[in-house]
């Protein structure tokens, strides 16, 4: 068992069951870029591809990137608080709140967004802090800043996160990952990027951390 001190969590696919309102908010938004809508049964397929091969299978410019995240964050806010979370999570985090001192959400989703779906299921206040990339790849960036801000020891800090792209924002800034396998990324895409935990049911946490005195930030 391992002693992380400092837990970071995904916000969609991981604590959050999002990836079917976020295919619908896609298609509404498709039509004004000129993008064709995603079909329920490509999902399967879909998880086995990056960002970067996801944008290119659908002809999404970067450039707006930007644009369809801010859009579709703002159309997610109006069900956030109906959605439900990963079967299991209403139990596991206070359990893992426990073994930790800091326990907080970077996501590309938004901060408001994430304290609203806390606050109806009451998790909200089991978090230290909610931290928000408008970027798809900035997380290594917000994980740095995360550290020198709480002034974490990179060797006690988990993120747990359900795609390649944060397996590799992990991987940038030398902090121990664990990738889970209910969310977008399949387990075989996320098992190639080497992940240093591959979680298939929020249970294996409980064997994973830990457990120690608890001194929250």
């Amino acid at each position: 068992m391992h002693r992380y001190r400092s837990l970071i969590f995904d916000f969609d696919g991981t604590i959050a069951d999002t990836l079917e309102e976020s295919r619908r908010v896609f298609n509404r938004l498709a039509p004004d870029y000129g993008l064709r809508e995603i079909r329920r049964d490509e999902i399967p397929a879909l998880r086995h591809l990056s960002i970067k091969e996801l944008l290119g299978r659908y002809g999404i410019s970067k450039r707006h990137v930007p644009s369809l995240l801010a859009r579709g964050t703002s159309m997610l806010r109006s069900r956030i608080a109906e959605l439900p979370l990963i079967e299991g999570m209403q139990t596991l985090l206070p359990a893992l709140r426990k073994r930790s001192d800091a326990f907080g959400v970077l996501t590309s989703n938004a901060s408001a967004n994430v304290d609203l779906f806390l606050r109806a299921h009451g998790l909200r206040d089991l978090f230290t802090f909610i931290s928000s990339t408008s970027k798809l790849t900035g997380k290594a960036k917000h994980l740095r800043a995360i550290r020198k801000t709480f002034s974490f020891r990179t060797d006690d800090m988990l993120y747990i996160g359900d795609e390649i792209r944060d397996v590799r924002a992990a991987r940038k800034v030398g902090i121990a990952m664990a990738a889970v396998t209910w969310g977008f990324n399949s387990p075989d895409a996320l098992k190639a990027e080497n992940p240093d935990f591959l979680i298939d049911s929020p249970e294996e946490f409980l064997s994973l951390i830990q457990p120690g005195e608890n001194h929250p930030l």
